[in-house]
């Protein structure tokens, strides 16, 4: 894959490092794929061979290049990629077109994780936690109808998914819950543009809102599991 059909570079290596980094996440190069020279990436982006020395070394530490003398740079296998390094959450800030293959191992994740943090918070959640859930809930419910809120609808969605996580009151999960949200931002897009009515995942969010607001651990697994399998219908991951 050459490196033609990148966006401009801004300047700095950190710049570079973020550009380089979104197109990997995106699936351009693939593991296992060889990586453009430093040579070609300091020709294509008219920048310093230092500059682009710099870049790579952040994608390298984040697990996504490996460099070899002789051998040069390869793309590393996704399980090498350091996923909730808090860079790779910068990243995938605004990254909407991800790997197929890192959407699934994000959803996979996802999957096991959310229905516990659910059942978490419906055992924990205060009264503040609860007014973080309706606020976003009550986003999601005034920006669903209309196409042109989806992006607002989007914003209310990862809210009200941090305000779970935030609920448990636990430092690791939020924590995670924070690192997290670009890649569900990404999923719940994704998951966006393919369905013409979220009506469905509105009363599975309500679920999940109910479920921890009367304690009801069980049922906030429950309904957790039941907005993730929407989800994955919707990214055609399942049918």
């Amino acid at each position: 894959m050459t490196l033609d059909t990148l966006p401009p570079h801004p300047g700095g290596a950190e710049h570079l490092a973020r550009l380089l980094a979104q197109a990997l996440l995106a699936g351009r190069w693939q593991p296992g794929d060889a990586f453009p020279r430093e040579l070609d990436i300091a020709r294509h982006f008219a920048v310093s061979r230092n500059q682009v020395r710099n870049a790579l070394a952040t994608l390298t530490s984040a697990g996504l290049l490996e460099r070899t003398a002789g051998r040069g740079t390869l793309v590393r296998e996704m399980g090498d990629w350091h996923l909730l390094d808090p860079l790779m959450s910068k990243w995938m800030t605004g990254l909407v077109n991800i790997d197929p293959q890192l959407v699934r191992a994000i959803y996979a994740f996802r999957y096991s994780a959310e229905p516990m943090v659910a059942g978490l918070a419906a055992q924990a959640a205060l009264p503040e936690d609860l007014e973080r859930l309706e606020s976003a809930f009550a986003g999601m419910e005034k920006t669903a109808a209309s196409t042109d809120l989806r992006g607002q609808h989007a914003e209310y969605d990862v809210a009200f998914h941090d305000a779970t996580y935030r609920a448990t009151h636990n430092l690791v999960w939020r924590q995670m819950g924070h690192l997290l949200r670009p890649s569900i931002m990404a999923l719940v897009w994704g998951s966006q543009d393919r369905t013409g009515t979220l009506d469905d995942s509105l009363s599975r969010h309500r679920q999940v809102l109910e479920a921890i607001r009367n304690r009801d651990i069980n049922a906030a697994e429950s309904a957790a599991r039941e907005v993730l399998r929407r989800t994955a219908i919707d990214l055609g991951i399942v049918s």
